[in-house]
């Protein structure tokens, strides 16, 4: 029985040429080989299984090759590259910084700089997981990396390049390496299954790629497990089934569900799917995911970032084409809000059912915001009047006629006045409620107008002053007021700040406010409903609202100069004219808000 090797291993590539997806940097160290520009320093740095170890143990074999090609590559025949092969090179050393991470085990490696190598060129010394490293250990490297023996090359190998310290990335020369994109992956997958004998679709080698989120070394290790699974025969159904993914048919029908307000229909669909023994943040993590790739259908522009299989991509531009682009930023919101409430969640399937409920009745309420805010006010009123239609609606109108027809014009008086004839022109109101009116339809017995006498003898008819019109002076006498009122009231800051708004009449209704600060307008939002409500009273007109604006004073020399200084101006200016502040401040340790 021969000894098993992963395909990771198995398939590691030994020359530059076989390198997947990082073109970019093997083009770069070939030709630095080729014209001998060779650095004494490398950092190779990027996701998790690109190929940076790969690419130091190739750049590392070639280099020492007694016979490098015409294109930079290792000749593979040589001594030097036969003992790289078997792993007994003498030249080149390889430590794990993750576990070999201390000071005293770079002077170890330092040491070892000072020997020249028995054979060939160099000597390389590569440190993965160069991250690791700790402070002490990159300042005992830093002298041997700057100014190294012309025969010793580092290769420091990392995927969080931001915790290198900046005076080792100065002495390095820097290679980005990138996640290797699914075609070149897929790619990758159809070469070794063709080379190991197993029957693969491609729909499967996609979903490996995908899930493997660009790194080569772990579709390489799926391919493996779906292997042994499928005992050799792979395709999409067993490889989601292996992988715990969702499948994007599940994600279709749960939009057209919500989009159709199919509540029960959803809540069976993620009832099956819970029950597949999928938990709840799966779900919601796959329909986001979903939800971005619909997203990123909508616009040609970024169809190259859609990153489905080949046979959904119809499916995608056609939701994309259904899909309203502000209910599709919506549902993402709501599903990133259940996302992040998860683990805080008791009862996390219910916690993914009320999130269904949210967004099979999402479309109507996005209706609701879309309307114009004067036709949402109007059905308001509509709601709240609608108790008024009952079938004696025509009872209520003779009841009014008869009400205006009884009513002695000579008893109304306006407010604090006895002469009428000086007064603005009146008119009477009626207050009644819902209650009084249905006393009155309710009792067949009584006489109509007599009830309806009580009814006026109750509630005081009021009467009502005509609107004025808005007027600077009347206007500045309730403000003024409405300050006294405050400042009597032990709330002096507000007041302050009220007395220092300036304000403008625009038209009839409209009132302009200019605030010196965001901070001053802030406290007047505590008297704001208050003050409006004075001087709609104060000019008898409900119509009237106001607007503000902020617009910082100018300095001038009119201004004290206790108002022109911030604090900290203050303090340098009292600590002038008295130091003994300053030492004041100090013993008292006191500091400025």
């Amino acid at each position: 029985m021969s000894n098993y090797i992963v395909s990771a291993r198995k398939y590691r590539p030994q020359n530059f040429n076989t390198v997947v997806g990082q073109g970019h940097i093997t083009t770069t160290l070939k030709n630095a080989i080729m014209h001998n520009q060779l650095a004494h320093a490398f950092l190779f740095c990027g996701p998790r299984g690109v190929g940076k170890t790969t690419c130091a143990r190739i750049l590392a074999k070639t280099i020492n090759c007694t016979n490098i090609t015409s294109e930079g590559e290792a000749c593979n025949q040589c001594e030097s590259c036969l003992n790289f092969e078997q792993g007994v090179s003498f030249n080149i050393h390889e430590i794990d910084a993750a576990s070999n991470n201390k000071s005293e085990d770079i002077r170890e490696l330092i040491e070892q700089v000072r020997y020249a190598p028995v054979s060939g060129k160099y000597k390389i010394f590569i440190i993965d997981e160069g991250h690791m490293l700790s402070t002490s250990a990159f300042n005992v490297f830093l002298k041997t990396l700057e100014e190294p023996p012309h025969y010793a090359i580092f290769i420091l190998a990392t995927t969080e390049k931001n915790k290198i310290i900046p005076t080792i990335l100065s002495r390095c020369q820097i290679f980005d390496f990138k996640r290797i994109n699914t075609k070149d992956t897929v790619n990758l997958l159809q070469d070794i299954a063709q080379k190991e004998d197993i029957k693969v679709e491609k729909e499967a080698l996609e979903l490996i790629a995908l899930k493997s989120e660009g790194c080569l070394r772990d579709s390489l290790s799926l391919l493996d497990k779906i292997v042994s699974f499928t005992n050799g025969n792979v395709n999409y159904e067993n490889t989601i089934e292996h992988l715990n993914i969702l499948d994007e048919d599940v994600f279709f029908e749960l939009l057209t569900y919500l989009q159709e307000e199919k509540l029960g229909d959803a809540l069976i669909l993620f009832d099956k799917i819970y029950n597949k023994g999928f938990e709840g943040n799966v779900f919601i993590n796959g329909f986001q995911s979903f939800l971005r790739n619909v997203l990123v259908a909508k616009n040609i522009d970024t169809n190259p970032l859609l990153e489905v299989i080949d046979s959904f991509k119809e499916k995608y531009f056609k939701a994309a084409q259904e899909t309203d682009i502000y209910y599709i930023l919506t549902v993402l919101n709501i599903l990133n809000e259940a996302d992040i409430h998860y683990k805080e969640s008791y009862n996390k399937r219910l916690h993914v059912e009320l999130l269904l409920m949210k967004l099979a009745y999402l479309q109507k309420a996005i209706s609701v915001i879309e309307d114009e805010t004067d036709t949402v006010q109007k059905k308001k009123q509509f709601e709240q009047n609608k108790i008024l239609q009952f079938r004696k609606i025509g009872l209520v109108k003779k009841m009014k006629e008869k009400i205006v027809d009884n009513i002695q014009p000579n008893t109304i008086k306006p407010e604090g006045s006895t002469n009428v004839a000086s007064q603005p022109k009146t008119e009477t109101k009626l207050s009644l409620d819902f209650n009084d009116f249905k006393k009155i339809l309710d009792d067949d017995k009584s006489d109509l107008l007599k009830a309806v006498t009580r009814i006026v003898d109750k509630q005081n008819i009021q009467t009502i002053k005509e609107s004025l019109p808005l007027e600077i002076n009347k206007l500045k006498e309730i403000w003024n007021n409405y300050i006294i009122l405050l400042a009597s009231t032990n709330r002096k800051m507000n007041a302050n700040n009220l007395g220092a708004v300036k304000f403008n009449i625009l038209d009839g209704q409209k009132i302009e406010l200019i605030f010196s600060s965001n901070i001053a307008k802030s406290m007047f939002e505590t008297d704001k409903k208050n003050l409006l409500q004075a001087i709609k009273d104060g000019f008898n007109n409900n119509s009237i609202y106001v607007t503000s604006i902020i617009k910082p004073e100018k300095l001038d020399e009119e201004v004290p100069l206790h108002q022109r200084l911030n604090t900290q101006e203050k303090y340098d200016l009292m600590i002038k004219n008295n130091p003994l502040i300053a030492e004041l401040k100090t013993k008292l340790q006191l500091a400025f808000n």
